[in-house]
């Protein structure tokens, strides 16, 4: 076993396996659980490549690159959420999910595969909203927390008081909505129930690690979720005239102006449409001709 990637920071019978670069992208934050009959471990990350710790059953919170990229030093069960389970069981259906062009698709294929070890998992197992895993002494519960995609989950672990929310991951860019499968009215919902879960520590995937108190953490977010907000004035503004899908794509409501790649347009794209459904829904923006949006 090579040296590992990642820092270990406990929290009474939770280790949280902190990544590479406090566990931003590519990298993310991995959770190792103990009880008295069997050990878990929740997405094993880039970090755990090569250093994995050992366990009994491997839990992912959704079918992305960064939190299965350690999946290859585990030949125990994987499980799943079944929203997520047909892109865990196929790197294909996992690339197809960003929804880009065919060119940037294969591309894609090539870097799950060479970058981050991604292979197919046709082990992969299922679970449902309140699936419980009990380790001896020590339980894992899902919690179905949809949005960002259709299986995402995060997991309350007891006695502990600790719940981990994955990629509710409380950056500073905000929720991400982009995927063919992501909703934005889901991962408000899933936002709304992360609110009602009143823990000692809450574990993020992402950079901003484990926030202790739920005060603190409900703070937290909702400058989170206000970046939601951010981006619906944006598009009320853009709209003081009629303007198609592709101009609101191109103006950006997601990604600064100097960011490129393959994914840029289609994520702004799904973003933009999704954006639009509710602010019609409100009465704030209506179509004035075909396939042009304008404020009301």
């Amino acid at each position: 076993m090579t040296k590992p990637g990642y820092t270990e920071e406990k929290y009474d019978g939770v280790t949280v396996l902190v990544g590479a670069e406090r566990g931003a992208y590519p990298y993310a934050n991995s959770v190792l659980v103990r009880g008295t009959a069997e050990t878990l471990v929740i997405d094993p990350s880039l970090s755990l490549v090569g250093a994995a710790p050992p366990a009994d059953t491997v839990l992912v919170s959704h079918a992305h690159e960064d939190h299965v990229a350690g999946l290859g030093g585990y030949e125990v069960p994987v499980r799943i959420h079944d929203g997520d389970l047909a892109a865990l069981c196929s790197r294909e259906v996992m690339a197809t999910g960003y929804g880009l062009p065919p060119d940037a698709t294969a591309h894609t294929d090539a870097i799950l595969r060479d970058r981050f070890h991604v292979r197919d998992r046709t082990d992969a197992t299922g679970f449902a909203d309140g699936t419980v895993f009990d380790l001896g002494g020590r339980t894992v519960t899902v919690v179905h927390l949809p949005g960002h995609t259709a299986g995402h989950c995060g997991f309350l672990i007891e006695p502990d008081g600790f719940l981990y929310v994955a990629d509710i991951d409380l950056t500073s860019f905000g929720p991400y909505y982009g995927d063919t499968g992501s909703s934005l009215a889901d991962f408000e919902a899933s936002m709304r129930r992360c609110r009602e879960i009143d823990v000692r520590w809450y574990g993020t995937a992402h950079q901003r690690g484990v926030i202790e108190g739920a005060s603190e953490f409900s703070a937290r977010l909702e400058a989170f979720a206000r970046v939601v907000e951010r981006r619906d004035a944006a598009l009320l503004a853009f709209l003081d005239e009629p303007r198609t899908v592709e101009e609101i794509a191109g103006h950006r409501l997601v990604y600064r102006p100097d960011v490129e790649g393959s994914h840029v347009g289609p994520v702004e794209r799904r973003t933009a449409v999704q954006h639009l459904e509710r602010l019609i829904g409100a009465g704030l923006v209506m179509e004035v001709e075909r396939e042009r949006f304008r404020t009301t």
